[in-house]
Parts: C-alpha cells; sequence; structure tokens
C-alpha cells in the first residue's frame, strides 16, 4: 500500500478478564487511505479489541499509536478528540430528535454558551450537517424528520454521514449493514467506496465475506483471541480467509507473499 507512517499501528494489544484471555499480543496495522476488514468467528477478539482501540476498555498490555504517536485512550471520548469515529451496530442515534440534532449529538454548535441555559444555533448545525450529508453522498430529502420515522438504512447513512464529517484519522464500523435489506446495504456500500475514494482510512468489522471482497485492501483474520493473519484482498479468496478462520487452514503453511502470519 505505502510505506509511509500508519494511521494506526497496534504493538501486542492484550486484554484478560482474570484468567481468560479475551485477546493476546494483538499486531496491527493501517496505512494511509487503507481500508482494512476484520473477521473471524463469534468470540475471537474482534469485538475487544475494537472496545480497546477505541477506550471503552483499557488494555492489559500493548501499545496504541496514531500517526506514529503512542497514545493511551481513557474514554471513548479521548478516542474521538484523536479523531477516532466509531459506528457500532446500535447506531447511538436519538430516534425522537431530527437529522441536525443527531449529527451534532454531544457536539451542539450554540450561539451563546451558558452552560445548561446556552442557546443552540440549528441553522448553523442544520447548514454543517447537510455539507456533511453532501460530502459522504447520503441522500435526506427532510432533514427535519425525526429519525423514527426513517428506514434502518437511512438510520445508518446518518450515522456513517456523521463519523465521516468529524473523523480525522480513522472510521471503524463495526458491522454495517447486518440488519439492512438488500437495496439498503447497496446504498451504505456504495458511501463506503465514496469514503475510499476520498482516501479516508477505515476498519470494517465484518461477517459478510461478499462485502470484505468487494470493499477492503486488506484482511485481518481473528482466531481464538488472536490475530493469526492477514493477507491482501487481491491475493486471497474467501474459502482460504474461512479456511483460517475455521482453523481447516494452518497460517504457517501459507505463502508468504502479501500476507503477516
Amino acid at each position: 500500500m505505502t510505506t509511509s507512517t500508519p494511521v494506526l499501528q497496534i504493538s501486542g494489544l492484550t486484554r484478560h478478564y482474570g484468567g481468560v484471555q479475551a485477546l493476546t499480543d494483538a499486531h496491527f496495522s493501517l496505512a494511509p487511505g487503507e481500508h482494512a476488514a476484520i473477521v473471524g468467528d463469534n468470540g475471537a477478539g474482534k469485538s475487544t479489541f475494537v472496545r480497546l482501540i477505541t477506550g471503552v476498555e483499557q488494555p492489559s498490555d500493548g501499545q496504541i499509536a496514531l500517526d506514529g504517536r503512542a497514545m493511551h485512550f481513557a474514554s471513548p471520548l479521548d478516542a474521538r478528540e484523536q479523531g477516532i469515529e466509531t459506528v457500532y451496530q446500535t447506531l447511538a442515534l436519538a430516534e425522537d430528535l431530527d437529522v441536525p440534532s443527531n449529527i451534532f449529538l454531544g457536539r451542539e454548535i450554540t450561539r451563546w454558551n451558558l452552560g445548561p441555559l446556552s442557546v443552540l444555533n440549528h441553522q448553523a448545525m442544520r447548514e454543517q450537517s447537510a455539507q456533511m450529508l453532501a460530502t459522504t453522498g447520503v441522500r435526506i430529502q427532510d432533514m427535519s424528520e425525526t429519525l423514527r420515522g426513517m428506514s434502518g438504512g437511512q438510520r445508518q447513512c446518518v450515522a456513517i454521514a456523521r463519523a465521516a464529517g468529524f473523523a480525522k484519522k480513522l472510521i471503524i464500523l463495526d458491522e454495517p449493514t447486518a440488519a439492512l435489506g438488500v437495496q439498503e446495504t447497496a446504498r451504505v456500500e456504495e458511501i463506503i467506496r465514496g469514503l475510499k475514494a476520498r482516501s479516508v482510512p477505515l476498519i470494517l468489522i465484518s461477517h459478510n465475506l461478499r462485502q470484505v471482497f468487494d470493499l477492503v485492501d486488506r484482511i485481518w483474520v481473528f482466531r481464538q483471541g488472536r490475530i493469526i493473519c492477514n493477507r491482501l484482498r487481491s491475493q486471497t479468496t474467501p474459502q482460504e480467509i474461512v479456511g483460517l478462520i475455521t482453523g481447516a487452514i494452518d497460517p504457517a503453511q501459507l505463502p508468504a507473499q502479501a500476507a503477516t502470519c
């Protein structure tokens, strides 16, 4: 991909709960503009990995670096302030608020900042929301409509547009189309391709291998709490990835080219 400094560099990341090793000695790298997928069976360590790099939980060991600088995220807010935006399966949206209110939820623009008596600048939030949606390629006819009246695909698009609008370093998408229909899935995937065209680095967590092979540059395989291998998407196959996930293929037996196993 590139020899420049990785956007995200993970070294020896480990998390244990008492005697349970949820993640062991994970090494991971994401190049500028790269789209990477994290795949693995349930319980393989994917969710733990994401929680650690977004400040939801603290690692037992290991280091996280952004653009070559060591980081410690004490909370998700710390990670967000450093430019990491995450879209979880739950979306973290308020159904009874409109689109601008959701996009600026927790980051409201005010006319006068008077603590609990602050006056919101609704016009500025609406204008910036429209710009974020347009840049990401999201089409919402009426931004004043509450999210309760929108489809699952529209809500997902709003969440991704919010992440893309505020992300300075990296976007993480956790199963972004798991609950969507065919047409809505296609729309979300088109937005992800648009992020790729804009060279926005992205990590995709997905069980959908068709989607993974359509969208990413590199695939990282998790198994039993470890990252066992990473493969360039262009130099592997769905059958090989399934074999690595299930243990039917020993990563040590794979050719060394385009892989770290």
